[in-house]
């Protein structure tokens, strides 16, 4: 499918916005591998091919396994997550399929002994805005495919 509009270029606040989320999500504490899986879930829930090209290449960028992105889907089932990856992935999916009692008090009680308020805020921020960047994507088509991963970005041309 064609890309419909450059939104970044079209409105340079929205991008510089949603860049500002990010630029605090990286010093905000959180582990940038437990960042990478959150949104690489949320993009497969959401169906963003430009942001799954996107974070599985940081993600393995950053030194994260085939296995563990290929088994993400499946999370649950698959032995190679954290506890902490695992609260933090249902939290992902609770917080992103938004329903009543999505956001149950028992996805809640299960993510709370892996987190401080501060990193649930985080981690609760993190996924607020690979929401808004899938939909943008999705909404004007970004094209997949020729993202550098952010390791590489200085050395490789976009």
């Amino acid at each position: 499918m064609p890309p419909r509009i450059p939104f970044a270029s079209a409105s340079p606040g929205v991008y510089k916005a949603l860049s500002g989320l990010e630029t605090y999500l990286r010093t905000c504490g959180l582990e940038p591998g437990l960042l990478h899986l959150v949104k690489l879930r949320v993009s497969q829930l959401n169906g963003c091919a430009y942001c799954l090209d996107m974070h599985s290449k940081d993600a393995l960028a950053g030194g994260d396994s085939v296995q563990r992105l290929i088994g993400l889907d499946a999370w649950r089932e698959a032995p190679y997550y954290t506890d902490r990856e695992r609260a933090a992935l249902a939290w992902a999916e609770a917080v992103t399929n938004l329903h009543p009692e999505a956001v149950s008090d028992a996805v809640f009680d299960d993510v709370r002994p892996y987190f401080t308020d501060k990193e649930l805020a985080d981690l609760t921020l993190a996924i607020a805005a690979i929401n808004s960047w899938n939909r943008f994507s999705i909404a004007f088509r970004v094209p997949a495919g020729s993202y550098p991963p952010a390791a590489h970005r200085a050395t490789v041309p976009a």
